[in-house]
């Protein structure tokens, strides 16, 4: 079992980045039941006639890729990197656990077992897609992971939601609205903070 913990050099941390840490964050506080992935197993599908990556095309192989550069190469396939930093960070943590979660339940479908696939049946992946900004965001965030005030792994969901709009509707649905969270990040919500408007019962943890 990996031990994670919060402790005073982290709580300075956050502080000097202008971070708040939630209020369910303890001194101490173990992940139960994994440590940070070192890899995701990726299901490549066929691209449809415009080129574009399939959500019903068959699988034609399984890549593995490293943790991080799968996140780095998701980002900016599922945020625009041009956003908020606050924003690309809230999107960061969002891909970073579900991932996650779906590394700890992988599947298995025409002979292919994978955590995810490339489309959007789960998150958006472009092979070397990575940019400056949303690189920065999933950076930013490494050692960190937010999950049950238990320790417990869950997905992180989100969808596109309306511009210029709170969407307070996915607050009370526990997924995060993608246009939402650049509202509230251009209104000064930290990244934490908008994780917190949109997902009920979470924790920040520090992977050490």
């Amino acid at each position: 079992m990996k031990r994670l913990l919060i402790g005073s050099v982290a709580c300075a941390m956050l502080s000097f980045l202008g971070l708040a840490l939630p209020p369910q964050a303890h001194a101490e506080n173990t992940i139960y039941n994994t440590s940070l992935p070192s890899i995701v197993r990726v299901a490549i599908r066929e691209n449809n006639s415009s080129g574009q990556p399939d959500p019903r095309g068959r699988i034609i192989w399984v890549q593995t890729v490293p943790f991080e550069q799968y996140c780095e190469d998701v980002l900016p396939n599922e945020w625009m990197p041009s956003w908020h930093p606050e924003s690309l960070r809230a999107g960061a943590m969002a891909i970073k656990m579900f991932a996650w979660y779906h590394h700890l339940h992988p599947v298995s479908i025409d002979g292919f077992t994978f955590d995810v696939d490339n489309t959007v049946n789960f998150q958006t992946y472009r092979s070397w897609s990575r940019q400056t900004e949303t690189n920065q965001a999933v950076e930013s965030l490494r050692g960190y992971s937010y999950v049950k005030p238990n320790g417990e792994i869950i997905e992180l969901n989100y969808r596109a939601g309306y511009r210029e709009d709170p969407n307070w509707q996915y607050r009370n649905a526990q997924k995060m609205a993608q246009w939402g969270s650049q509202y509230w990040a251009e209104r000064g919500r930290t990244y934490i903070q908008i994780l917190q408007f949109y997902y009920a019962e979470r924790a920040l943890r520090r992977v050490r």
